[in-house]
């Protein structure tokens, strides 16, 4: 057996010699199709009065928004980051990055900020 300690701490000790300890296994999101994908680019402003480009609402695995994100920055030739569940983009990229998304056959438009 793996040494699984960490997933176990907080649990309470039991005396039954064949009790199997279930750890919570988290269950990956299935990422949508493109064209069933219902993105929204807004404009947010950081700290220090900076502006970014963020894309929400993508359904799926964060491997999947890591690679998109990715592509995104890419292609805007900017920096970015991806995180709960959202893109990202240093700068005003909107027009840009809906056109990306597009293109990609994602369901992509402005939407308020």
């Amino acid at each position: 057996m793996a040494n699984d300690w960490k997933e176990r701490l907080g649990v309470v000790f039991s005396t039954n010699p064949d009790y199997q300890y279930e750890t919570d296994k988290e269950v990956q999101a299935t990422t949508l199709a493109p064209e069933k994908q219902n993105l929204k680019v807004w404009l947010d402003r950081l700290k220090g009065g900076r502006v970014a480009t963020v894309v929400r609402g993508f359904v799926g695995s964060d491997e999947d928004l890591t690679t998109l994100g990715k592509e995104l920055k890419k292609s805007c030739g900017v920096g970015g980051a991806t995180k709960d569940g959202e893109i990202i983009i240093q700068g005003d990229h909107r027009d840009r990055v809906v056109e990306l998304l597009t293109k990609a056959g994602y369901r992509s438009k402005r939407a308020g900020g």
